[in-house]
């Protein structure tokens, strides 16, 4: 009996691989196989939530299928969680140097990274 199959929405094979791994702790098996699609999907501007759900729709029509997309942001405390979402941003315009440049005058120079999850069973089906 072959598996249902989910397109994991990325170009990174690390990423695809530590999903992999995410989703099968415990007995080690998925109802269902995994695999990469890279889908050239816009650089969209918003809640961190609503862009991983704007993603799931676009990345779900583009592949007709069923997909999961990840979106990744990465939050310095001293800038009230900038770059956020926008860290690929940032990075193209400012640097290493420049971002690190920006945290100069901060005693706290603490960050986190915060990563929504979303799917969607095909285009046009609801995003969770």
């Amino acid at each position: 009996v072959k598996k249902p199959s989910i397109a994991f929405v990325t170009g990174n094979k690390k990423k695809l691989e530590e999903v992999k791994r995410i989703l099968s702790e415990g007995d080690g098996e998925l109802p269902f196989e995994i695999t990469s699609r890279k889908v050239d999907l816009p650089e969209l501007q918003g809640d961190p939530v609503d862009i991983a759900v704007e993603k799931c729709k676009l990345a779900a029509s583009e592949a007709d299928g069923p997909v999961l997309v990840e979106d990744t942001s990465l939050c310095f405390n001293a800038l009230n969680g900038l770059p956020g979402p926008y860290i690929k941003w940032f990075l193209d315009k400012t640097g290493h140097d420049g971002l690190n440049d920006m945290l100069v005058g901060f005693d706290d120079k603490s960050a986190y990274a915060e990563t929504v999850v979303a799917f969607s069973a095909g285009p046009g089906k609801e995003v969770s």
